[in-house]
């Protein structure tokens, strides 16, 4: 059945024409300058890193420097959810009249209260990135609309393109409210940990598709896999992250292998490159799964094992 223009539109990245086009644009470079110092004013006025920051609108973190260092200018549905986290006027950040955020408290514009009343108490940007993940979790990618993200946060698909102009902005803010998610449990299973071998299995549990958050966040990074295929956007955020995993598991063995936990001629890297490996292969047989298939503790049980008999000191 051919879609209608309307349904075209709706699944449709942004274009040059409407809210969603609108809303892609860039900063004109005669802007560029006063948005740039105002965006740092935000920051500063909220006392948080710029690395902070990036996580709470839901920003690659790289951008945003290179926004702030004037080698990139931030679009228009960057600045709104700018003016959204730091309770500001959009107006204001693009050189409208008013003082500056005092540090602590960013100074909060009539419009931006009230668009603050409106919007949920996480703030409308995170909301439409949640709803994005559950949506795109239970329907895969490329069978969830604008307008039913909108539906699903209360509010019209010209609001939805106001902050996130089209489907590719959705998804890696999708993927990076994942990741982050990802690396702040990890973050805090590692301040807890005594030793590395107990880091590393609680890494291991952390990664075991067991919760509905969990699968959740697994069925979108499967989705990302596709699209990293096709978009070298896509392509260069599952990079990162990769990078990033493998990093992380490599220090926990270099770490274990220093404190007699793991094998002394372990090499760190390659074995952070079979886990990670490891760990993708069966959580996808897991989600791929009748109950009668792979189980979370089948996956538990045959990661534990690589550990014991292929990292382990004897």
């Amino acid at each position: 059945m051919e879609e209608s223009p309307a349904q075209r539109d709706d699944r449709s990245p942004a274009t040059a024409t409407g809210p969603a086009g609108a809303a892609a644009e860039a900063v004109s470079a005669a802007d560029g300058h006063t948005v740039r110092v105002r965006v740092a004013e935000v920051i500063d006025g909220l006392g948080c890193s710029r690395r902070e920051f990036a996580r709470r609108i839901v920003m690659d973190p790289s951008k945003l420097s290179r926004s702030l260092g004037s080698t990139r200018r931030f679009t228009i549905a960057e600045v709104v959810r700018i003016a959204d986290a730091g309770g500001v006027d959009p107006g204001w950040l693009l050189g409208g009249q008013g003082q500056a955020p005092a540090r602590g408290a960013a100074v909060e514009r009539p419009a931006a209260r009230a668009a603050r009343a409106a919007a949920p108490p996480e703030g409308r940007p995170s909301q439409i990135v949640r709803e994005t993940v559950r949506l795109i979790a239970e329907h895969g990618f490329h069978s969830v609309r604008v307008s039913d993200i909108a539906a699903a946060c209360g509010t019209s698909t010209a609001a939805i393109h106001y902050h996130y102009p089209g489907r590719d902005e959705l998804l890696e803010a999708a993927v990076r409210w994942c990741m982050d998610e990802d690396i702040a449990r990890r973050a805090a299973e590692s301040s807890e940990s005594a030793d590395a071998r107990t880091e590393l299995q609680r890494l291991i549990a952390l990664q075991t598709p067991r919760t509905e958050q969990q699968r959740r966040e697994w069925l979108v990074w499967l989705d990302l896999w596709a699209e990293a295929a096709r978009s070298t956007e896509i392509g260069r955020l599952h990079a990162d992250f990769y990078r990033q995993w493998r990093a992380t598991l490599a220090d926990v063995l270099r770490r274990g292998r220093a404190q007699g936990a793991f094998r002394p001629d372990l090499d760190p890297d390659a074995a952070a490159m079979r886990l990670a490996a490891l760990i993708d292969g069966l959580a996808t047989q897991v989600l791929a799964s009748t109950p009668e298939g792979t189980t979370p503790d089948d996956m538990h049980a045959t990661l534990t094992a690589f550990v014991d008999d292929e990292l382990t000191a004897t």
